[in-house]
């Protein structure tokens, strides 16, 4: 299992940072190797990604949300992974987006990215096309969801 940290401050403020990340059907907009991405219901996603040359689909479920803090995730299927994103308010127009995930490389093309480090790569570029995203944009996010999800067992 690896943890990949990286974290990228945008130019706007908290709550259009976290109104954009929770629009994940635009995600392929900015995420290397993400195809498409559906929203199922309020907590369940489907992705389909391509990397290294090979097409995965999996689900994932949302396991936490609270708006302008905190969005967390587990893969249902596929290779296990989990993550969170966190939202810090750095001033009135400037965000911290920290993402936080556990991969667990399934294959050999994946453990080898992992090894070679192309997996933090990816991430770091991921959070950085993210940043030109909304700032691009002018601020303006392309939708929100305002919804509590609250943590299993809470």
């Amino acid at each position: 299992m690896s943890t990949i940290t990286e974290s990228v401050d945008v130019d706007v403020d908290v709550h259009t940072a976290y109104n954009q990340w929770t629009q994940f059907e635009s995600f392929p907009e900015f995420m290397e190797g993400v195809e498409e991405i559906r929203q199922v219901d309020d907590t369940h996603t489907h992705w389909v990604t391509k990397i290294g040359g090979v097409t995965r689909e999996f689900d994932a479920t949302i396991t936490e949300q609270h708006p302008d803090e905190r969005v967390a995730w587990r893969a249902d299927s596929g290779p296990s992974h989990a993550g969170v994103i966190t939202f810090h308010r750095l001033g009135d127009n400037q965000t911290r987006v920290t993402a936080q995930m556990d991969i667990d490389p399934d294959g050999f093309v994946e453990k080898a990215a992992d090894k070679l480090g192309i997996l933090d790569r990816r991430v770091h570029g991921d959070m950085e096309r993210f940043k030109a995203f909304i700032e691009k944009r002018g601020g303006q996010e392309t939708g929100a969801w305002r919804g509590d999800v609250d943590r299993p067992g809470s």
